[in-house]
């Protein structure tokens, strides 16, 4: 009767285990860095691996120019290349974590994946 306690009990440890990394995985992260570029390097954009933007530069000559619309093609060409970058890295922590187990929809989960949601 009391058999299947055991086993509740195995399953809530690994349970605890994997919310432990889950946590360490999340603030490591957080002090990973990933940049995107635009217009041969005249926008550059810095994401973390929360995909956070934490910062933008652009360069002067881009902004003496007074091309409104290339600078705004720029910093989201930039954008969206930083934050594939940070999808990418919080793929390959996620597959450290979980050992390389085949979890179905693992990978289409982290395809998805925005802590910010």
């Amino acid at each position: 009767m009391f058999k299947g306690l055991g086993n509740i009990a195995g399953m809530m440890k690994q349970f605890s285990e994997m919310q432990g990394k889950m946590t360490e995985m999340q603030e490591k992260l957080g002090k990973l860095r990933f940049e995107g570029s635009a217009g041969g390097g005249m926008v550059n954009v810095e994401a973390n691996g929360q995909q956070k933007v934490l910062g933008v530069k652009i360069d002067q000559t881009l902004l003496e120019s007074g091309d409104r619309e290339m600078l705004e093609d720029l910093i989201t060409a930039a954008t969206n290349q930083a934050l594939d970058k940070a999808r990418e890295g919080a793929a390959e922590e996620m597959s450290q974590i979980t050992g390389g187990m085949n979890i179905p929809g693992l990978d289409e989960a982290l395809s998805k994946f925005n802590p910010n949601s």
